[in-house]
């Protein structure tokens, strides 16, 4: 478990791990169950970051964390979100279509003009958080992001064949994964307050239904791109 863990740590972040050699498919899906841990990891490296920029105005703060933040995870996320975005606009035609422009690893203007914009609205979110000395508010938004990953792969399909995410999927641990979600939402709305999760359960349940229409299920980018629209959504319901 102690290597599933790290296996999460270093998959959905950057930080330094122990070198782990060998992991088989069942430790690979365990890992999985450590995201929200992981999504603790980045909120307390987020708040100790946040307590070290205390003094330089809210406006700059949160553009500081915010880097902070991008930087730690790698902007693995922010590319899915890229991915699903130019997949999106391109690839009315068919779910093959789609698939293929997510695989492309070249970014279109759709997918620049929605990574700007989303963290843009994180950037003037955290400022209004950050205005308010909310710090809590960094430790639950990452926990949150990475429950919906869980959710969606206790959901839904997994439409690339060979994949890592299937891998990760066929061997999720379900029940454990579903205590996890249950408790780990929770202590989420206990921090946040019950609508930012209402939203943030909103976006799993849009976006849900927007890939099970188009490509008959989900994928790694998908992954990606909920966890960052969740995140978004969650910040302005909190500053609001």
């Amino acid at each position: 478990m102690l290597q599933a863990f790290w296996l999460a740590v270093q998959f959905l972040t950057r930080l330094p791990t122990p070198s782990i050699e060998n992991a088989d498919d069942s430790q690979i899906g365990a890992s999985v169950q450590f995201y929200p841990l992981v999504g603790l990891l980045i909120g307390v490296f987020l708040i100790a970051f946040a307590w070290l920029t205390q003094g330089f105005g809210s406006l700059v703060q949160a553009a500081l964390i915010l880097t902070c933040w991008v930087m730690v995870t790698g902007g693995l996320h922010l590319d899915g979100l890229a991915d699903c975005a130019d997949a999106w606009a391109g690839g009315l035609v068919s779910k093959e279509r789609t698939l293929a422009i997510m695989k492309d690893p070249t970014a279109g203007p759709v997918a620049v003009v929605v990574l700007i914009l989303t963290l843009l609205i994180k950037w003037s979110s955290l400022t209004s958080i950050l205005a308010e000395q909310k710090y809590s508010i960094l430790l639950a938004v990452p926990i949150v992001g990475r429950l919906t990953i869980l959710v969606m792969m206790l959901s839904t399909p997994y439409v690339r064949e060979n994949g890592l995410g299937e891998k990760m999927q066929q061997n999720l641990p379900v029940d454990g994964a579903r205590v996890i979600v249950f408790i780990g939402s929770l202590v989420c709305a206990w921090i946040l307050g019950f609508t930012a999760i209402a939203v943030a359960v909103f976006i799993v349940w849009l976006l849900r239904r927007l890939v099970m229409h188009r490509m008959g299920g989900a994928s790694g980018d998908v992954y990606g791109a909920i966890l960052e629209l969740s995140e978004t959504a969650t910040l302005v319901a909190v500053a609001l």
